[in-house]
């Protein structure tokens, strides 16, 4: 079917590939919230009396949507795995729903021109579950989701071709329908762990037609043993995406594979670039959030400090400082309110945090579920030490290792440090060498694909991080 195949394909905004499918559901459901608000007027006000009061329709119906179409992505509305139970996708759009009350009430407060009664919110929100779970119901129905995963043709047979089968059954590769593996003329060896294991006696073209193929990625171990690069073209002209394997891992994974990495592919691939014009960019970005955001978390501020303060007792300090690395390898100095008892690391030893830390205080606990322990850093952000967005800084004890292990591993420190990274939403919290050369692979995917717009998508889905406590120690 030529609209479920739509469906399978995924859209590029800004270096970052989006499922189709999702973009179609968030654009439906941002004018289910448009019509949703304009029904809770119309309820509250009949007959269009609400216009003396309330004004101009328009800009407060793409407020409204707006607002809960970027809650719901902050919630994770829009990820594969959050359709997977109802229940699950009921609760995530309700609390989005809810969410997005908040960040309304702020604006009506700043601005009170478009401001809405709470009579005309209720309606709007009540409307508004209706409509978006009616629609998640409808589109589980006709559209199943095994349907909208994109259908891919893998070349090769070896331990390249293995990897992918690995990721799907870790589960860090999802959304994918492999058809079968290929087996090229002149590969010595094929990984037993590949079972579909595909033959055909016909042109490539026809066999990716009757297949309904979407992707046909090259997975060989030696390119040199000669592809079929006139069939591959013909492919390719008939708009089949060809990717080689660390590229599909990147659109599919947000990833780059430092298993799979080769220098060629890091100088050779789109990305990597730098100018004058994203640093400012991004340096204006960051001092407007943060000096947008620090009146808004300075009670929190003030309630943490008073916190570790009384459970001390008024004998250890409020604030910690700690030496990390930055952007080019420089060393600076972290600030953060302490969380760990005052003597952690009295022996001078680095070590990893770790699930049940006994350093951790009572206090520190909760401050670093809810990452309140993190907010001094805005001091770093407003210094130009660090970025909202970008690698956690690591400790040079820690950093010095992890380049042992990783040849890629001095590349992350390309831009600068965050608050909040790419890894910090993909990956649990490292305790380990092993953790960290995992977070690098993200990292590297920022590193290398960075915009405003990812910026912002990643500050968005931070939220779900914070207020769901994911990964927090």
């Amino acid at each position: 079917m030529p609209s479920i195949r739509f469906f399978r394909h995924s859209t590029q905004l800004f270096r970052y590939y989006i499922p189709t499918q999702f973009i179609v559901l968030g654009v439906v459901e941002f004018f289910l919230c448009v019509l949703a608000l304009y029904l809770g007027l119309e309820l509250r006000f009949p007959g269009g009396r609400w216009q003396a009061s309330f004004g101009s329709f328009f800009p407060k119906g793409i407020l409204y949507g707006g607002i809960m179409t970027l809650s719901m992505i902050a919630l994770g509305a829009y990820q594969k795995q959050s359709g997977r139970f109802i229940e699950a996708v009921a609760l995530r759009i309700g609390g989005a729903l809810l969410l997005g009350l908040v960040p309304l009430a702020l604006i009506f407060y700043v601005a009170p021109t478009l401001f809405l009664g709470r009579g005309v919110m209720a309606l709007s929100v009540f409307f508004s579950y209706v409509f978006i779970l009616a629609t998640r119901l409808v589109y589980r129905r006709y559209i199943r989701e095994r349907n909208v995963w994109s259908r891919v043709l893998v070349l090769g047979t070896g331990q390249s071709a293995s990897s992918i089968m690995k990721s799907i059954e870790s589960g860090t590769l999802k959304g994918i329908n492999v058809v079968g593996f290929v087996r090229l003329p002149g590969e010595l060896q094929s990984d037993p762990s590949i079972k579909n294991v595909v033959a055909f006696n016909q042109p490539l073209i026809k066999y990716v037609e009757e297949k309904h193929i979407d992707e046909i990625v090259l997975a060989v171990n030696d390119q040199r043993l000669g592809l079929p690069v006139h069939e591959l073209l013909e492919c390719k002209m008939s708009g089949i995406d060809i990717l080689n394997l660390l590229t599909f891992f990147e659109r599919r994974e947000g990833r780059i594979r430092v298993d799979l990495l080769y220098p060629s592919w890091l100088y050779l691939s789109d990305g990597f670039r730098e100018s004058v014009s994203r640093r400012m960019g991004k340096r204006l970005f960051d001092i407007v959030v943060a000096v947008t955001l620090l009146p808004l978390l300075f009670p929190f501020m003030i309630l943490a400090a008073i916190s570790i303060f009384a459970e001390s007792g008024g004998k250890g300090p409020i604030f910690y400082s700690q030496t990390r690395i930055k952007q080019d390898g420089k060393p600076f100095q972290i600030y953060k309110f302490r969380s760990m008892s005052a003597d952690a690391e009295k022996d001078g030893v680095a070590r990893w945090a770790s699930k049940n830390d006994t350093r951790i205080t009572r206090v520190g606990s909760v401050l670093r579920k809810i990452r309140v322990d993190e907010l001094p850093q805005l001091y770093n952000v407003l210094k130009g030490d660090m970025s909202f967005v970008g690698p956690r800084p690591e400790r040079p004890d820690f950093v010095e290792q992890l380049k042992g292990k990783s040849t890629y591993y001095n590349e992350r420190h390309r831009v600068k440090p965050g608050l909040t990274g790419w890894a910090q939403i993909r990956y649990p919290y490292g305790e380990s060498i092993e953790d960290g050369i995992e977070k690098l692979q993200y990292d590297l995917y920022y590193v290398k694909n960075y915009s405003i717009f990812l910026d912002l998508l990643i500050l968005l889905q931070t939220a779900e991080v914070v207020l769901l406590s994911k990964g927090a120690q």
